[in-house]
């Protein structure tokens, strides 16, 4: 049985015209090329018709993209040497850009990361890379969003994650640390001292001015002294009473 060269022609057209079927998903653009030349709108997302060999389809994700900086070693300011990595977050808003402007956006952004953040970090001095990290995370995102932007690329964020200081320096952070508790500790230490001598100082202006009161202070006292059940008790007795009773024995 002979096969209608017809019926070939049709099934071969059906091939060509399945093949040429593809399916994007929600979060895809298709960037086509058309014998060279490219289409003015990406396609999808949904079914679209890609003509091969006339056409040159290149996948685009829209998603953000969470991209890890390796570790690189910078020199701060105060010339200290340290690693530092940092996260990435971007995504594709314009995907003829993306495809077009740029041979791998995906590398270039990762290598445009690494460069920025040993610019950055490196005139950064070590306090303001440990204390004041939000301010460098926006500067390192205002500064890839500008230069990703020709490529189509929106820099939603950069995270600097980690740094890693040498043991020298760590004990030398902690020394320092150490030492701020101490100088705290001491200023306190001496707050206490001046607040409790100003409180001496009042009570002693006022028991001057009532002698009965400095004699109820010494029964005090001496309730205190018998209530422990010591065997020794030193009772002061005032200047003045001691020159009465030298008078006393000498008129006698």
């Amino acid at each position: 049985m002979l096969i209608s060269p017809l019926l070939i022609v049709v099934v071969v057209i059906g091939f060509y015209v399945i093949s040429s079927i593809k399916i994007l998903n929600e979060y895809e653009r298709a960037v086509v090329f058309r014998l060279g030349k490219l289409l003015p709108q990406p396609k999808g997302p949904g079914v679209v018709l890609v003509f091969a060999p006339i056409d040159r389809m290149a996948r685009v994700s829209l998603r953000t993209i969470v991209m890890d900086v390796p570790p690189q070693d910078i020199i701060t300011r105060d010339n200290v040497s340290v690693k530092v990595n940092a996260v990435v977050y971007f995504r594709v808003m314009d995907p003829r850009k993306a495809i077009v402007e740029v041979e791998s956006y995906h590398y270039a952004t990762s290598q445009l990361a690494q460069t920025t953040l040993r610019s950055v970090l490196g005139q950064a001095e070590l306090d303001d890379l440990l204390a004041q990290r939000d301010r460098l995370n926006a500067q390192l995102q205002q500064i890839l969003d500008h230069q990703t932007d020709p490529w189509g690329i929106k820099v939603s964020a950069v995270e600097v994650k980690h740094v890693d200081l040498p043991q020298d320096m760590q004990r030398a952070m902690a020394r320092q640390a150490e030492a701020e508790r101490e100088k705290r500790a001491k200023i306190i230490h001496a707050e206490g001292e001046l607040i409790a001598s100003e409180k001496l100082a009042q009570a002693a202006a006022i028991l001057q001015t009532q002698p009965a009161a400095i004699t109820l202070r010494y029964l005090q006292t001496l309730t205190e002294i018998g209530s422990e059940q010591n065997s020794t008790i030193v009772f002061p007795l005032p200047i003045e009473l001691l020159r009465v009773l030298g008078n006393a024995s000498k008129s006698s």
